[in-house]
């Protein structure tokens, strides 16, 4: 019984795969043609182009005012000469140090007034950016290929250019006569 269940359905798609009214398998194979015009395809396109842009711009620099050396220097100077005269009798190192010190602090406080101005200073300064300009294109997309096949002219769209000869897909269908 189950034999019998087996061999049925194999039966059964033998005599409907050729079965009357229902065509064999088409044939298709490969084959060249002779290609006889190649025209280029092009499409518009945007291309972004980078460009470099410069411009010079003025910066300001800003930094607090220097304490002047000079006028601490010579007031230190000074009051060690002062301090040298008024220690003479007694011991001259420590007298000479403070008349330094002395000095040193009344001339800079001479020389630099109540409220210092910063100081700024101007300097020319070079600044780049990349920006992208675009720019309109024709770049080729594919080409028209015109190709001969048993006597006859066909054309095809192909992303590569084919050389002499394109290989063809030949597709034999039979026509009926009915």
């Amino acid at each position: 019984m189950i034999r019998l269940l087996t061999v049925i359905p194999v039966v059964l798609l033998a005599a409907c795969s050729t079965a009357p009214g229902r065509p064999p398998a088409e044939p298709v194979f490969m084959d060249t043609a002779e290609v006889t015009r190649v025209v280029l395809l092009y499409q518009q396109v945007e291309v972004a182009r980078p460009v470099k842009r410069c411009w010079t711009e003025r910066v300001a620099h800003t930094r607090p005012q220097r304490p002047d050396v000079g006028a601490t220097l010579a007031g230190g100077m000074i009051g060690g000469v002062i301090g040298s005269k008024l220690g003479r009798r007694r011991g001259n190192a420590p007298l000479v140090v403070a008349g330094a010190l002395a000095g040193a602090a009344i001339g800079r406080r001479l020389r630099r007034p109540a409220y210092a101005a910063p100081v700024t200073t101007w300097q020319d300064v070079q600044r780049c950016t990349t920006v992208n300009r675009l720019e309109q294109r024709q770049q080729v997309v594919g080409y028209r290929v015109d190709y001969r096949y048993e006597g006859q002219i066909f054309t095809a769209q192909t992303r590569h250019h084919p050389g002499r000869y394109i290989r063809v897909r030949v597709d034999v269908d039979p026509v009926s006569d009915g």
